[in-house]
């Protein structure tokens, strides 16, 4: 701290004599104990305990990115599977009334065949609400005006087909909330450990140095230099009560943050088994379904040339091909589940870092 002062004095008219004083002051305190060194510490790791949570919203938001943008994806695959099966079913509509009117079916059947492609047709609009309120969704998170968002196809999108069962525990230490509570432990740490300093003394220097030209009655010219130096020894004595409060409140404020941790690093490591297992029987279910689905557009081709013999009803023929489009959108559905738990493996293992 810097303390200039000055003046001028006049005696009986004489000549006006200048007197100045320019003294600089400064003080260390000398951290015996720690007091000071475990509150820089705290600072840091509040500071650092800040840059985690600025990761932690930048991988969530990456992965609600994605995973609104492979919605998209399946949505349009759903669509043109359903466009597909209108435009067939409106065939079959088609075909129907042809053999109504040669006798060998009856209107019911006609009916129910038009029910069933209308409840197509009417599925079509959902889908296009949904793309549409996706497209939007994105432009949101994108900061641009609701419009039409440029995407390839879902059975264009590859991922890596070998992930690991076991995941290393140093892995999920890359998450931030688990080194956000890592961070919030230590600083409950240094806290506890100046709170404990708070017992012991403190012992401050400080010194000051200077020029004046003002020596006692007399006022001579130059300048000279002042120094001083000064310690002094702090013992707190009537505030122990509070100190030993602080102490205890600074001890449970850690315990507390020790259990917030491990609880941080329980839910972690669930969360990345969920998405491994969720990948792993999402690609299970694959193949699976790939044969449903073959097994079913054969039963389609049969029933249908069937029933054009005369050979079965029209009610078989419709619940095969209900049976189809079902299994085919389940099949997109279960491809999606297989993206999302990729996606979810990538937040649950604290996404991409710089």
């Amino acid at each position: 701290m810097l303390t200039p002062q000055g003046g001028v004095s006049s005696f009986d008219g004489a000549k006006g004599s200048w007197t100045y004083t320019g003294i600089a002051s400064a003080s260390w305190e000398v951290d015996i104990f720690g007091r000071l060194t475990n509150a820089k510490r705290r600072s840091k790791a509040l500071y650092e305990q800040s840059l985690e949570y600025e990761q932690a919203v930048s991988t969530s938001l990456i992965a609600n990115m994605a995973n609104l943008y492979y919605t998209l994806l399946m949505l349009d695959e759903q669509y043109r599977i359903s466009q597909e099966t209108a435009l067939s079913w409106q065939e079959s509509v088609r075909t129907m009334r042809a053999m109504m009117e040669a006798g060998m079916t009856n209107e019911a059947g006609v009916a129910q065949a038009e029910a069933n492609c209308r409840q197509v047709e009417a599925s079509l609009l959902d889908l296009e609400q949904q793309i549409k309120e996706v497209e939007n969704s994105i432009c949101i998170l994108l900061g641009t005006v609701p419009g039409p968002v440029e995407r390839g196809r879902l059975e264009g999108q590859t991922f890596p087909e070998d992930l690991s069962v076991g995941v290393p525990l140093q892995l999920l230490s890359r998450r931030p909330d688990v080194k956000s509570a890592e961070l919030a432990l230590a600083s409950a740490f240094y806290s506890t450990n100046a709170a404990r300093s708070a017992f012991y003394p403190s012992i401050t220097l400080s010194g000051t140095a200077g020029w004046t030209n003002s020596a006692g009655s007399l006022i001579v010219n130059p300048g000279k230099v002042l120094l001083s130096a000064v310690a002094s020894l702090t013992q707190p004595l009537f505030n122990r009560g509070q100190n030993v409060a602080q102490l205890k409140i600074a001890k449970a404020q850690q315990e507390e943050a020790k259990l917030a941790f491990q609880q941080t690093l329980l839910n972690a490591g669930s969360e990345v088994n969920n998405a491994l297992t969720q990948v792993q029987k999402a690609r299970g279910r694959a193949s699976l379904r790939q044969e449903q689905v073959a097994s079913l557009e054969e039963a389609v081709r049969s029933t249908q040339l069937l029933m054009q013999h005369g050979t079965t009803t029209y009610l078989e023929v419709l619940t095969a091909q209900q049976s189809l489009l079902s299994a085919r959108l389940t099949q997109v559905a279960d491809r999606f589940d297989e993206i999302q738990g990729i996606v979810n493996l990538y937040q649950a293992l604290g996404g991409g870092r710089s």
